[in-house]
């Protein structure tokens, strides 16, 4: 019962230490996109796999919550609210909602039970849906063209999907190690 406790506040705490050390690399920027390519996407894939839809939502929120307050734990050091205002304020608004997500489609163990499907997941949930969250945010918030901020966004995906392979084959190995219910 206590082991059970403690990897309830570990587990969480570990993975926005994840997210908090994926953001010390500074992004990649692109350009013809004020986007850069940032390895925390990876993370909060992973969070959502390995902590579920409730546990993964809270310690992504709480690490959004620490890049609102100031904090410089986003990519290359940056934080506050104007990053949520920026033009990567689209996947940092998804961030919150893709291990929700992930998390509960998951739990259909049907989709656990092959490591394509969990990426099928992924694929879905996380990288389309960010991707399309960041082109919504471009289009609307920032009045770039529908084509062109679809367009340009197609540029992540090779890198997304590696991601995403990444994901899933370090959250297959961790839970063969810890068991699924870690």
């Amino acid at each position: 019962m206590q082991q059970t406790a403690i990897r309830t506040v570990t587990w969480p705490a570990v993975m926005v230490a994840l997210l908090i050390v994926l953001g010390l690399f500074p992004g990649i920027p692109l350009a013809v996109l004020p986007v850069p390519i940032v390895l925390q996407n990876f993370a909060v894939m992973l969070v959502g796999e390995l902590l579920g839809p409730k546990q993964g939502t809270l310690a992504v929120g709480g690490f959004l919550l620490l890049a609102a307050l100031g904090l410089p734990v986003l990519s290359g050091g940056s934080g506050g609210v104007g990053a949520f205002l920026g033009p990567s304020g689209g996947a940092l608004f998804d961030w919150a909602l893709t291990p929700l997500a992930v998390g509960g489609l998951l739990k259909v163990d049907w989709l656990c039970q092959r490591a394509w499907r969990e990426w099928l997941v992924l694929v879905v949930v996380g990288v389309l849906g960010i991707n399309l969250a960041e082109v919504a945010w471009l289009t609307f918030g920032y009045h770039f063209a529908f084509t062109k901020a679809l367009l340009a966004e197609s540029l992540f995906l090779p890198g997304d999907l590696i991601k995403a392979t990444l994901s899933v084959t370090v959250a297959r190995r961790l839970r063969a190690i810890f068991g699924k219910g870690w």
